[in-house]
């Protein structure tokens, strides 16, 4: 995963999703970015205008993760 300062134009990229949505602050949203390379096509944004890129393959093992549930203690917490 890579972290830079700088905000991606998200106009440019595709949105696959939104977390939240209930509101107007800016809510997480992930994207896909077609014209990156391969290590940084998958976009998340959160809501202080902050972001980090991995690759697909990186996003597939953070979901593969999730499903198992090995998540599950920080949305409990």
């Amino acid at each position: 995963m890579t972290h830079h300062s700088h905000a991606p134009d998200l106009t440019a990229l595709e949105p696959l999703a939104t977390f939240c949505g209930n509101c107007d602050c800016g809510c997480p949203q992930l994207f896909v970015d077609p014209a990156a390379s391969e290590d940084r096509r998958i976009v998340l944004t959160d809501d202080f205008g902050q972001h980090v890129q991995m690759s697909a393959t990186q996003f597939a093992d953070l979901v593969t993760e999730a499903k198992a549930g090995r998540l599950d203690t920080v949305v409990s917490a």
